[in-house]
C-alpha cells in the first residue's frame, strides 16, 4: 500500500461507543488521547503500524458550546462508523494551492493542538476538515512538524493493509486523487463509503 497514510478518522455519538465498538472489532481498546479545545471533540487512539493510526472521535460533553457541525462531524453520525482519514504532507500551502488550480478546495491551512494524557502538548497544522470535496473520500492532509507522532507508544489493534473507497462519480474523484499524488482507486457505489482492511491478531476484518 503505497498511500500516504497518517490515520483513519473513526467518528461515534459517545467516545465509549466508539472504543466498544474498535476493541470488539480488533479485540484491543484504543486509550484515551485528549480533548480538541475549541473544537468540540475529543478522542482514543489506537495504532496500526508505523505512524499510521486510528482515531475514535466523538462529541465532548465538556465543550457543550461549540458551533455545529463540528470540524469532524462526529455529531452527525448515528452509530460508530469510518468517516473520514487523514494524509502526510509537509508542504500543506503547496498542495493547497496545487488543488486550487485544478478547481478543488482543501480549506485554509490551519493549527491545532491537544494535550496528551501525560500532559505532553501535541501541535500540527492541517487543511481543512471542512472543506470535504468528497464527502470523506479525498483526505485531508496533515503536518505534525516537530511534534512526535501519535501512533508512537500507542497500544496496535493490528497493521493497515488496505485503505478502499466508494463514490457515486468515481472518475471525477479518482482524477483527483491522481491530482493529490493518491495511488488510490475509487470504485462506484451509490454512497460515498470508506473501509479499511487491518490485519489483525485474529485475522483480518473490515473496518467501514
Amino acid at each position: 500500500m503505497n498511500l500516504p497514510i497518517d490515520h483513519l478518522i473513526y467518528a461515534a455519538p459517545a467516545l465509549e461507543s466508539g472504543i466498544d465498538a474498535i476493541e470488539a472489532l480488533l479485540g484491543v481498546r484504543p486509550v484515551y488521547g485528549g480533548q480538541h479545545p475549541g473544537r468540540g471533540t475529543h478522542n482514543a487512539l489506537l495504532g496500526l503500524g508505523s505512524e499510521v493510526y486510528l482515531e475514535v472521535i466523538a462529541p465532548d460533553p465538556d465543550q457543550p458550546d461549540v458551533p455545529r457541525p463540528l470540524w469532524i462531524p462526529a455529531d452527525r453520525v448515528a452509530e460508530p462508523r469510518l468517516i473520514y482519514w487523514a494524509a502526510k504532507s509537509n508542504d500543506l500551502a503547496a498542495l493547497v494551492e496545487k488543488a486550487g488550480r485544478s478547481g478543488l478546495k482543501l480549506g485554509e491551512v490551519s493549527s491545532g493542538s491537544r494535550a496528551r494524557p501525560d500532559g505532553q502538548l501535541l501541535s500540527w497544522q492541517l487543511t481543512g476538515p471542512r472543506a470535504n470535496p468528497a464527502d470523506g473520500i479525498i483526505p485531508f492532509f496533515i503536518d505534525w512538524g516537530d511534534s512526535p507522532h501519535p501512533a508512537l507508544g500507542l497500544p496496535q489493534g493490528g497493521k493497515l493493509v488496505a485503505l478502499q473507497a466508494r463514490h457515486p462519480a468515481p472518475g471525477k474523484v479518482s482524477a483527483w486523487m491522481q491530482m493529490l499524488g493518491l495511488d488510490m482507486k475509487v470504485e462506484y457505489g451509490p454512497e460515498p463509503a470508506l473501509s479499511a482492511r487491518i490485519q489483525a491478531p485474529e485475522g483480518v476484518v473490515v473496518l467501514a
